[in-house]
């Protein structure tokens, strides 16, 4: 049996950070594995491979939540990544922090060394910046590259000049002082190419001696005596095994695959897993509560330009020239990440802070779900970014496997609805505004007869969906309902078991979740480095 002395659950976001810090002691053993594959596919390195991508099982996890009484009992669909890189390799590559208030909230609600003046110095440390943004906010030296798209659809100055007619500013830094107006996104791309976690921080050091990357693996349950993890036991390309380990395990598989790890190991609240057959090893009430996520819901335009993204005969030599512009320079229709512009608003309901985020994209977006729709036309997705909803993820049994059970709960909350018809209902103002009238679009969705708050409220019901920023689920704070130690980001009532990973948020922060998930990484092991080891 193969000892270590860290131990790895998941090479995502926040693991392939830990990894390659962890690692650089060259006395050390560190073990990092992954249920998924590697990046080889060049589906993952393209931009406009994303499309490819989502609910394929070769990527995906491809989850379902359970129905949701205020969506008319939909079940959404909760897409994450499945490989090395986890969702950073599927993700739209923005790269977004969230406001400082996020973070000094976090602070405020008990969570000490997670204020905007304590995070602001990782987030530089990690960035290697090559647009020339403030180096009051970017770092230039990191790991992590961060640049401007190479070839944006020129649709995102009309979406941005839009704005500003009706008082959203052009903001060409939604990391810098303020998030507020429109702007086109950062992203975490190196000469055009996605550039992930798993490309900044473990690829690197993949080479090294005393570091073990084990993909095709997957956890089956933590070995617990006494408070203590003495191992894991795994599945390896289908074949069962348990790895030692002597110094510490730390669960990075995310806001879905940490909760689960937790319970299937007996780790959680003590009558959800009693309900599933699971032995209780420690009762935990807060593992799997406090889910929150970014409710969304979109505005597709049907357009006769051909200067959108699209399927057309109009735009049939753009389309054939793509793969050769795409090898000479990074350029043309594969170089998208099709989520190029948006930005951040007040609706009438907000604070001091925007309450609503766009996604715009400079193409037709299917009103019927399809990957392709033939013709030309573009989109926007407004999301609710700081929700009131709170769901949870329990674990249950079916036909012999555990399984999440994932309950967003959302417009539970009936704010959260009121924000999202606001925000719908700005998005459409951006889209009547000159020169984005130009365009000649029709509306498909929701649709020219769709117009009261009431009916706006009905489509989303029917139509709003998630995107993809699951967080808290093994939130960090020192309540009864809280996992992790702040400090630490140890579990309470475990010796040697850490949290990195987007669970361990307390609050849905208002943004994209990739950056201050590797931030969270950074983190924690930088709290490892400067404890004795376990």
């Amino acid at each position: 049996m193969e000892t270590f002395d860290y131990i790895i659950i998941g090479a995502g976001s926040a693991g392939c950070v830990l990894a390659n810090r962890l690692s650089a002691d060259p006395s050390t053993r560190v073990l990092i594995i992954e249920a998924g594959k590697g990046q080889s596919d060049p589906r993952v390195k393209i931009p406009a491979g994303i499309l490819a991508m989502y609910g394929r099982p070769r990527f995906d996890y491809g989850y379902v939540g359970t129905p949701q009484p205020e969506l008319n009992n939909r079940r959404i669909p909760v897409n994450r990544g499945k490989m090395l890189g986890g969702s950073s390799s599927m993700n739209s590559m923005l790269y977004i922090r969230g406001a400082a208030q996020d973070y000094d909230d976090w602070r405020d609600l008990g969570c000490e060394g997670w204020g905007w003046s304590d995070v602001l110095p990782v987030f530089k440390d990690l960035e290697r910046n090559r647009i020339g943004q403030d180096p009051a906010y970017h770092g230039t030296d990191g790991p992590l590259y961060v640049n401007r798209p190479k070839d944006p659809n020129p649709v995102c100055d009309a979406f941005i000049a839009a704005g500003e007619t009706l008082q959203l500013p052009h903001n060409t830094d939604f990391n810098g002082p303020s998030q507020l107006g429109l702007g086109v996104y950062d992203v975490t791309q190196r000469n055009g190419i996605r550039f992930s976690s798993y490309n900044a921080f473990l690829e690197p050091v993949r080479q090294r001696k005393n570091l073990a990357i084990w993909t095709d693996t997957e956890l089956r349950r933590l070995l617990v005596d006494q408070g203590r993890v003495t191992g894991v036991a795994l599945s390896r390309n289908g074949e069962a095994l348990q790895v030692q380990c002597r110094g510490e395990v730390t669960l990075s598989a995310g806001a879905i695959g940490t909760p689960m790890a937790l319970m299937q190991s007996g780790i959680g609240p003590g009558q959800v897993l009693q309900r599933a057959g699971i032995e209780v090893v420690h009762d935990l009430a807060g593992v799997g509560q406090n889910l929150r996520d970014h409710v969304d819901g979109m505005i597709t335009v049907r357009s006769p330009s051909a200067r959108t993204l699209g399927l057309s005969f109009a735009n049939r030599r753009r389309l054939l020239a793509a793969p050769f512009a795409f090898a000479a320079g990074r350029k043309g229709e594969l170089s998208t990440n099709y989520v190029v512009a948006g930005g951040f608003a007040k609706t009438p309901l907000a604070g001091d802070l925007p309450d609503v985020q766009f996604h715009f994209v400079p193409g037709y977006r299917s009103h019927r779900g399809r990957l392709i729709e033939w013709g030309h036309g573009f989109a926007v997705h407004t999301c609710v970014l700081r929700p009131k909803s709170v769901g949870e993820i329990t674990i249950s049994r079916e036909g012999g496997d555990l399984t999440p059970m994932i309950d967003h709960r959302f417009f539970s909350q009936g704010d959260d609805a009121e924000v999202l018809v606001e925000g719908i209902k700005l998005a459409r103002r951006i889209f009547a505004a000159a020169p984005m009238a130009d365009l000649n679009g029709q509306e498909i969705l929701p649709g020219p007869d769709v117009q009261s708050d009431a009916e706006i409220l009905a489509y989303l019901r029917a139509e709003a969906l998630t995107v993809y920023h699951p967080v808290g689920t093994a939130r960090m704070g020192r309540d009864a309902l809280s996992v992790v130690d702040p400090a630490s980001l140890k579990v309470h009532g475990m010796d040697n078991l850490r949290i990195a990973d987007a669970s361990i948020m307390p609050t849905l922060i208002g943004g994209n979740t990739n950056a201050p998930t590797i931030m969270i990484g950074e983190k924690c092991a930088r709290m490892v480095g400067q404890s004795p080891q376990s």
